[in-house]
């Protein structure tokens, strides 16, 4: 009889990369490599692992995006007082 094989778990490699152009680099190259070997670990039989490459490719590509976010906002703000600093000096 023959196992009945899991769905196959989403890779996210559209996630991995968009996160690695977009937003910050090496934390979406770690999601590519796991989304890149999620769909071989499922054609090998290793179901369990590709899930679990499948939640890591997921999870990198969301701390991609969100440390991303952070460093754009983080830079927003810097500025921001700069200009505010420049502003309130009359060295504008």
């Amino acid at each position: 009889m023959e196992q009945l094989k899991p769905t196959r778990p989403s890779s996210y490699l559209a996630l991995a990369i968009i996160s690695t152009i977009i937003c910050c680099m090496p934390l979406g190259i770690v999601s590519i490599v796991y989304a890149a070997k999620v769909n071989s670990l499922y054609e090998d039989g290793n179901y369990d692992e590709a899930i679990r490459a499948s939640k890591n490719a997921k999870n990198w590509g969301i701390a991609s995006i969100v440390t991303g976010v952070v460093i754009y906002l983080g830079v927003v703000l810097i500025y921001g007082a700069i200009l505010m600093a420049a502003l309130s000096n009359g060295s504008f």
